[in-house]
């Protein structure tokens, strides 16, 4: 068989931009996204996106120019992540929260050419670019206006409106196909929930290895009806993007929302599947006199692990909740809590217990352990033992944009990507996260998990939201310090209150040693809760001084 070789015709670099294409043909007059009154079909998007990537092209754009997106969830962003990978650029959502000075520093730390930015945004990144050092070139910016019919105009010599562009282009333009399928597609900044922002590279084929990955792990049937509430500039929106156009799915878009919103898009449109981060499932199932869905409804977690008590209320108003477990790295979620039938016969908490581990690599990754980091072998399987969880497939980065020493510190010789995350494997295989690295709490010599604390102070009928950190204490080292919220239907248990529900239930070197109330915890657009700001909290609060017994 040595004669048999890879020749051309076998040999199309993979990408998920075809499934644009293919969509246009098998679901041409299907609606393709829904936002407020505006609605397309999937023809009408893939020729949208051809024109839109004909003008990207005239600006002078090359291939592997990097062309920056500041947007919400609305028609131009979803257009916007096939349009630009189609002229051959590389695509960089950008965090819509963040603050100006960030903003500028990621754009020129990507050598971003072009900038699309929604209206509501513009002040924002004019002052970013303010920051640019004076001899830094800018990047051209197109501006999205959407519903207010304002023409925004620049004194450069192009029309720099979003339709505008659309209407100039050409929708016979050859849309450009990856060299290889190496070329990189797109590049992510980390959420910088512990550190300073990585700029995260992916290529066309770890980017086709996940989409197909994540609509088979899920199960997403051809056409479904997709809410936007996960947004799109966090990890491309785990690959759903390019996934609801290979299952010709509906993508109802929202610039905003909140539980109220949330509830009536769902019986609007008849929503099939969605995804969130845990404070997404916290906030729908914590609304007063919650109603019963319609009918069941599929929504896909992960981000940070979902308390069990959260996942228990929001199973019982009629979700069906998945989770799972990615990072920006690995482009979605190559871990997932794969339900086993047999599950089902278990009671309600034990069943919410089982679904809050994040579960077992997805077909599409190849290989995933729990690792010692002094011996460097793989932890035990018995649910204790804590180690870092390590991933290896076709689904992880390229790597850090301009960071080879970053790149070469968490992607080792030996073959794995380190994820920074601590975890146990239990005796069936499964993964379970304890902890980030810096979120781990030593006290005493004890290793704490942050999250097993945290889910417990959930399970109170009075927190709504909770994060626990470290604090410094004179003989322990570290003792667990909770911020909390309370909900606003109900009483607030003092401090006392909350550390005697909390030892009742778990071991008492376990327990909070400080309790702070705030109106809401700090967070990153994304729903995950920013600790490094609470360790700077719990920090200048001083050393405690807890009793040795």
């Amino acid at each position: 068989m040595d004669q048999l070789k890879p020749r051309p015709a076998n040999s199309s670099p993979l990408t998920p931009i075809g499934f644009l294409e293919r969509a246009a043909i098998v679901y041409a007059d299907s609606i393709s996204i829904v936002y407020n009154t505006t609605t397309y079909t999937w023809s009408q998007t893939y020729r949208r996106c051809l024109q839109l990537a004909s003008s990207i092209s005239s600006l002078g754009i090359k291939p592997g120019n990097v062309v920056s997106v500041i947007s919400p969830n609305i028609p131009a962003m979803y257009e916007l992540h096939f349009a630009v990978p189609m002229s051959g650029a590389v695509l960089n959502t950008i965090n819509t929260r963040l603050d100006a000075r960030t903003i500028s520093v990621l754009l020129r730390h990507s050598g971003s050419k072009l900038i699309f930015v929604d209206h509501l945004s513009r002040s924002l990144v004019l002052e970013a670019i303010s920051l640019f050092p004076s001899q830094t070139q800018v990047p051209l910016l197109i501006y999205i206006n959407t519903g207010n019919n304002e023409v925004i105009t620049s004194s450069a010599a192009v029309d720099l409106d979003f339709e505008s562009l659309i209407q100039k282009g050409d929708a016979g333009f050859k849309w450009v196909r990856p060299q290889t399928e190496w070329t990189p597609m797109v590049l992510n900044y980390t959420s910088g929930t512990t550190s300073s922002p990585k700029g995260v590279v992916h290529s066309h084929r770890g980017l086709f290895i996940m989409t197909m990955d994540s609509l088979i792990d899920w199960c997403v049937p051809k056409q479904p009806v997709y809410l936007w509430t996960l947004p799109m500039f966090h990890a491309n929106g785990w690959s759903f993007p390019w996934g609801m156009a290979a299952v010709g799915g509906t993508n109802v878009c929202l610039r905003k929302f909140d539980a109220a919103t949330i509830n009536g898009e769902l019986r609007r449109h008849g929503v099939t599947h969605m995804c969130g981060a845990p404070v997404v499932l916290n906030m729908l199932a914590n609304v007063p006199n919650p109603e019963q869905l319609p009918h069941p409804i599929h929504i896909l977690t992960a981000g940070a692990p979902p308390p069990a008590a959260v996942l228990f209320r929001t199973e019982s108003l009629g979700f069906i909740v998945s989770h799972g477990y990615g990072l920006t790295e690995t482009g979605g979620l190559a871990v997932s809590c794969a339900w086993k039938r047999e599950w089902n016969r278990f009671p309600a908490t034990e069943r919410a217990r089982l679904k809050a581990r994040q579960g077992i690599r997805t077909v599409g990754l190849a290989e995933m352990d729990v690792i010692d980091n002094e011996s460097g072998l793989s932890v035990k399987r018995d649910g204790l033992s804590l180690g870092e969880v390590v991933l290896r497939g076709g689904c992880v980065m390229l790597g850090y944009l301009n960071d080879p020493v970053g790149t070469d510190k968490c992607m080792k010789a030996n073959g794995w990507f380190y994820t920074g995350d601590v975890g146990v494997m239990h005796p069936d295989g499964y993964l379970e996260i304890k902890d980030r690295s810096k979120d781990v709490i030593i006290s005493g010599g004890e290793n704490l998990s942050s999250v097993e604390v945290e889910s417990v102070l959930y399970s109170h009928p009075a927190i709504d939201e909770a994060a626990v950190v470290a604090r410094p204490d004179e003989f322990w080292g570290e003792t667990p310090c909770a911020f909390v919220s309370f909900k606003s239907n109900s009483s607030k248990p003092t401090e006392k209150e909350i550390v005697e529900f909390c030892r009742a239930r778990m071991p008492h070197y376990m327990v909070p040693k400080t309790v702070i109330s705030v109106e809401e915890l700090p967070k990153t657009s994304t729903g995950k809760i920013q600790k490094f700001v609470l360790r700077e909290k719990a920090k200048a609060l001083g050393a405690s001084r807890v009793s040795r017994m």
